[in-house]
């Protein structure tokens, strides 16, 4: 059985003319063109007729690199050597510079020896390698300085890849990272974060962030230390797959949250103290009145008895009941304050916490003979906040101005308290007409180091401060017209100042009012 045709010259000589890449055949003596495939010829712009007269010069780069003399020996090496590499740059015919890599070889034909050379455009291939190669160095350079760390684990959380940041963070070569468990760098309270994370970060789902305690011993006395990472599934072309872990040192900020709860546990201390005291000092005025005024009733009633008056007793009995009654409601209102001075945050009508407070207010202005005036808006004032600690900042702003009021005048002697809706705020103003903010070293009105009270410790406008601030209002004091002092807080009000829903209005209908 016969075989395949055989291929002949003249189909090599198809198949020749038919490759993609272009070829240049050179005299391997004179270095002359003696031929070129039509791949060759269309790309240059020649035709074979008008390429073979020509001369290194004609055909290359004007830059010295590319030189007629490093043309030929680039080609005299093929010859001696028998193949020859080089990147050069020939010239088309329309002037156009074409950057190539070309290989000639050597080839012996009947005719005598001659370089074959072969060469394609890489302008576009080396444009692409330097974009990569600049873009690779760039992102060394940022992975060197980067204050995050980048790991990615695979399932049982050994790591895969660890960057120079990771290596910094983690106090070792990111080189000994690899393969290394995750979870030997982590406080036994982290493992169950990592495990979790590890188990419920599934590929294409959304990134999950969370926070690990350290292991490695860090910062000042050996402390612990507190990073931040966002986890993500990442598949990288086959390559790299794994959880991607993105970590930050957070012990600074961790340190600085537990000092801030620690704060708030005290201003709250403090605060209650503060009501605590300032309702001892009203009840010990109001119910020592009360029962005075029973004790003379009764005093009375014993001293009739043996007089037959009925009915100046029946009067002096039921009078001691009134006085006694009142001062039992005196006590009940007590007891509901204190009650809630245990509550956390809560939906609460301004309006209503002002007038919690009216009774207190009320009876410092009357031990000091101030006139007290309520200006409250109709509006509720829906806002979120610890009422007790809101309340406190109320009566320490109307105390003040009440015993500010007490050195004046009788006539002058007149406190006003105003709420009112100022956009999406809520706001509580307190004017008196004394001395002002004279008094008060510059900028030191609410830092704690200032009062003008005899027995002052300074502290109540250093609190209202803190209480306002905490709740994510404002608080601020400023001349009054034409004398006096103003002192105004805001709260933002809840659902963007939105009116109350039936369910909150039915929870504050309950709030008393000052008269």
């Amino acid at each position: 059985m016969s075989g395949p045709p055989e291929i002949t010259p003249s189909d090599l000589g198809r198949l020749f003319a038919a490759l993609q890449h272009c070829v240049l055949v050179h005299d391997a003596t004179t270095k002359e063109i003696l031929w070129a495939n039509p791949a060759a010829c269309d790309v240059l712009g020649f035709t074979l007729d008008e390429l073979r007269p020509l001369k290194a010069p004609d055909m290359s780069s004007n830059a010295r690199q590319y030189a007629r003399e490093i043309g030929v020996a680039w080609l005299q090496s093929a010859v001696d050597q028998g193949t020859s590499a080089i990147e050069w740059c020939y010239r088309s015919k329309a002037g156009q510079d074409i950057l190539t890599e070309a290989i000639a070889v050597r080839v012996d034909l009947d005719r005598g020896p001659v370089v074959m050379v072969q060469f394609r455009d890489i302008a576009e291939e080396k444009a692409t390698r330097l974009d990569l190669f600049r873009t690779e160095g760039r992102l060394h350079a940022f992975l060197r300085n980067l204050d995050e760390g980048i790991v990615v684990l695979d399932d049982a959380g050994r790591m895969r890849f660890a960057s120079v940041s990771a290596g910094r963070l983690l106090g070792r070569d990111p080189e000994d990272l690899v393969g290394a468990d995750f979870t030997g760098f982590l406080a036994p309270d982290s493992h169950a974060v990592l495990r979790d994370v590890l188990a419920s970060t599934s590929r294409g789902g959304l990134p999950r962030d969370a926070r690990y305690r350290l292991a490695v011993p860090g910062g000042s006395g050996g402390a612990a230390r507190w990073f931040a990472a966002r986890c993500q599934y990442i598949d990288i072309e086959n390559d790299l797959r794994g959880l991607l872990l993105l970590f930050h040192d957070i012990t600074d900020t961790v340190r600085t949250e537990a000092e801030h709860h620690r704060d708030a546990q005290y201003l709250n201390h403090l605060a209650r103290y503060n009501a605590m005291g300032d309702m001892a000092m009203a009840i010990a005025h109001e119910v020592s009145q009360p029962i005075a005024a029973a004790h003379n009733f009764v005093a009375g009633v014993r001293g009739r008895l043996d007089g037959g008056e009925a009915a100046q007793l029946n009067w002096g009995l039921e009078s001691a009941t009134r006085q006694l009654d009142r001062a039992a409601l005196i006590l009940s209102s007590l007891r509901k304050y204190v009650v809630r001075l245990e509550q956390s945050q809560q939906l609460a009508d301004l309006n209503g916490i002002v007038g919690d407070c009216a009774y207190f207010v009320d009876v410092r202005a009357q031990q000091n003979a101030v006139e007290l005036r309520w200006e409250l808006t109709a509006d509720p004032l829906p806002v979120h906040c610890e009422a007790v600690l809101i309340g406190q900042v109320v009566m320490n702003l109307a105390f003040n101005a009440v015993e500010e009021m007490a050195g004046w005048p009788a006539e002058e002697r007149v406190v006003t308290v105003a709420t009112r809706r100022d956009g999406p705020y809520a706001e509580v103003e307190v004017r008196d007409h004394g001395q002002g903010l004279s008094g008060f070293p510059s900028g030191s009105v609410f830092d704690g180091a200032f009062s003008s009270k005899e027995n002052g410790h300074g502290i109540g406008l250093a609190l209202s401060h803190r209480i306002i601030t905490r709740h994510g209002g404002t608080i601020e004091a400023h001349e009054n017209t034409p004398r006096g002092a103003v002192f105004r807080f805001r709260l933002p009000l809840s659902d963007g100042g939105n009116p109350l829903s039936d369910a909150a209005d039915s929870q504050l209908s309950g709030s008393s009012w000052p008269a």
